[in-house]
């Protein structure tokens, strides 16, 4: 075998693996292809989680309402609170001074 045989036999080798390495890329290509069944449940699959995912959105608006509803109430019932602490401090004070009042009128006479 001389140079040139060596050179087309090697040629007309590697051809023909690529060849077969194309053909067998072509087989599991279309063996592999998802069929219409399998593209219809992942387009249901696909909705399904469309529609979760808006759910969960509702839901987290849903939440943060009322999250900043509950806020204003205890921000409205801590206003109240403090407002009634400092009643309750004055009308101490309040008692206080009529007790040394009535202590002192009637300790005078």
């Amino acid at each position: 075998m001389n140079r040139n045989e060596f050179i087309i036999a090697t040629a007309v080798i590697l051809f023909t693996t690529f060849v077969v390495g194309w053909l067998i890329g072509l087989i599991i290509q279309r063996l592999t292809r998802p069929t219409r069944a399998d593209m219809g449940e992942l387009d249901r699959m696909a909705q399904q989680l469309h529609e979760a995912e808006d759910a969960r959105d509702a839901a987290i608006a849903k939440l943060e309402e009322r999250e900043a509803d509950l806020g204003q109430k205890l921000a409205a019932t801590q206003v109240d609170f403090q407002a009634a602490m400092d009643s309750l401090r004055e009308s101490r004070a309040e008692i206080e001074d009529l007790r040394e009042f009535i202590e002192r009128k009637l300790g005078r006479r």
